[in-house]
């Protein structure tokens, strides 16, 4: 499994340094690693350097220079990291008037459970979502979930041979046809995915 260890992070003095162009890079590599879906929802599909931005700039913010704190925030971080025949994302609801977020998110329970991706034509991959905590409660949803996408052996290989990837939403309130993943994305995700494991 693909982990970050405290030797792969910089000190808070080096990041100053190194953020400028640390953070373009990583805005740039995140244009591809996140879906829409529709109007109000999107996938922020997670890696090593998005997870490396996210920690470095708790650090930054909190100013965390500790052992003790460095590892906290790894702990909470590391396994957001997909690792080889996963895919993990962050699945947010979008509605800018707090009001009719509020009202949608009370009609959307469950959502998390019924987004899906496909790889080629094998069977529709249903996420695990919020391993950590129940982000739900029996009045609304959350706007915030974690998702983890399992993948078995031959939708890697369909994956790095270049299939076709599918998405979509499957919930009576929002409810997304399946639509094709460009493939900037595509390619991002298979990235993600280890062939090596399957020799």
């Amino acid at each position: 499994m693909t982990t970050l260890t405290r030797e792969d992070l910089w000190s808070l003095e080096q990041y100053a340094d190194e953020r400028p162009a640390f953070r373009s890079r990583v805005m740039e590599h995140k244009k591809h690693r996140q879906l829409a879906l529709g109007e109000h929802a999107r996938l922020y599909f997670e890696d090593a350097l998005t997870i490396k931005y996210q920690i470095q700039e708790m650090l930054r913010i909190e100013r965390v220079f500790e052992a003790a704190g460095i590892n906290e925030e790894l702990e909470a971080y590391n396994p957001l990291i997909p690792d080889g025949h996963n895919w993990k994302a962050t699945f947010m609801i979008e509605y800018p008037d707090p009001q009719i977020r509020a009202q949608r998110l009370a009609q959307m329970i469950g959502i998390e459970d019924k987004v899906w991706l496909q790889v080629g034509d094998a069977e529709r991959i249903y996420p695990i979502a919020d391993e950590d905590l129940d982000r739900s409660t029996a009045d609304k949803t959350s706007s915030v979930h974690f998702l983890r996408f399992e993948l078995t052996p031959d939708m890697i290989r369909a994956a790095h041979g270049g299939a076709p990837m599918y998405a979509g939403v499957d919930h009576p309130a929002y409810s997304i046809e399946a639509f094709e993943i460009d493939k900037g994305i595509r390619d991002s995700l298979a990235s993600d995915l280890d062939q090596s494991a399957l020799h």
